[in-house]
């Protein structure tokens, strides 16, 4: 690994190197022509100054002498204005089409990068649920087990095999929602009542976290139960792979207001500022792949704000205090229906 990301490196400062040497070299070229375009007026200026000697006596006739000598002055002060502004004009374009290139590439780079970091990460998300799987079915088949041994197996294989299934919906899902392939199914939903089960579905996933709930009922949206679901799922899970084991996870309900709003904290590290609107990005993860811990494909998130725009809703982070983030949607349009 350590050696990959020492190629990676080696490849992105090469490709610099190159830029910045091919843009050296136009730069410098365009200059040199400028030099010898300059060199070049200089000599048309003195040759025509000898061609005025030659053909006009100062002496005997100075006023015609002066008129043709301003001629050609102002011919040279021209062609200096020529080179400079044509010169200028030129370098200008230059360095703007070498920023825009430099951008491009910088960006393409970039995508490439995450693009890799994900396929990293679903090679080894993938891998790791099969081997559970694999493991335990022939764990099954080669050994008489106990009813108890037998049925915790079963059930790890269950986990295991729902952790395929979402890793699949999520990356169906984002290439549908990038192309605009996905309509939502709308629907009125009792958003308390999705949130409750919800929280206590994804409990059994997560041993090694406490996710508590302060849901206020009956609050009632539009939306589609599938994506909601997931959003959930996605919050949750993230909040579980960088907060410390034995935390607690807290979802909340509560109105703000006039918004509606629904928030995941935890008791992790927090996200830095400059990270906050990156993690939204598609593949984008904070750190590097070779040396992280958490599990991850880079999508959750992405999904999760795709999901909460076409609710018309928006998320955010913000510190959690004292310690961690706090992942904060606000819902404009929503009723509470008491019983």
């Amino acid at each position: 690994m350590i050696k990959r990301l020492y190629h990676k490196m080696q490849d992105k400062k090469v490709v610099s190197i190159i830029y910045f040497f091919v843009l050296a070299y136009t730069i410098l070229a365009l200059v040199w022509w400028g030099v010898l375009l300059f060199l070049q007026s200089d000599q048309i200026y003195n040759f025509e100054r000898q061609n005025l000697d030659l053909r006009i006596d100062r002496a005997t006739h100075p006023a015609e002498y002066r008129q043709e000598l301003q001629r050609i002055e102002r011919d040279e002060r021209m062609r200096t204005f020529k080179f400079f502004g044509e010169g200028g004009t030129f370098l200008g374009i230059i360095l703007l089409g070498a920023f825009f290139v430099y951008r491009a590439v910088r960006k393409h780079m970039k995508l490439t990068q995450q693009q890799q970091n994900f396929m990293m990460a679903v090679t080894h998300e993938l891998k790791s649920p099969i081997a559970a799987v694999k493991l335990n079915l022939e764990t099954i088949r080669k050994h008489r087990l106990e009813v108890e041994k037998q049925q915790k197996l079963v059930e790890n294989t269950i986990k295991e095999t729902n952790r395929l299934d979402q890793l699949c919906n999520n990356i169906l899902l984002a290439s549908q929602l990038e192309t605009q392939r996905y309509r939502l199914f709308r629907e009125p939903l009792d958003l308390s009542a999705l949130l409750e089960s919800g929280v206590k579905e994804i409990q059994g996933r997560l041993p090694n976290h406490t996710v508590t709930t302060d849901i206020m009922p009956h609050v009632w949206v539009e939306g589609d139960k599938f994506m909601l679901q997931m959003a959930l799922s996605n919050l949750v899970e993230n909040a579980a792979k960088y907060a410390p084991r034995q935390t607690t996870i807290h979802v909340r309900l509560y109105e703000a207001g006039q918004q509606l709003k629904w928030q995941v904290t935890d008791e992790g590290p927090g996200i830095p500022p400059e990270e906050r609107e990156r993690v939204f990005l598609k593949f984008y993860r904070i750190g590097n792949e070779n040396t992280r811990k958490a599990k991850g494909s880079g999508l959750g998130l992405f999904l999760t704000r795709k999901i909460m725009e076409q609710h018309g809703a928006s998320i955010l982070v913000k510190d959690h205090v004292p310690a961690g983030a706090c992942f904060e949607i606000s819902w404009p349009q929503y009723s509470v229906q008491t019983a």
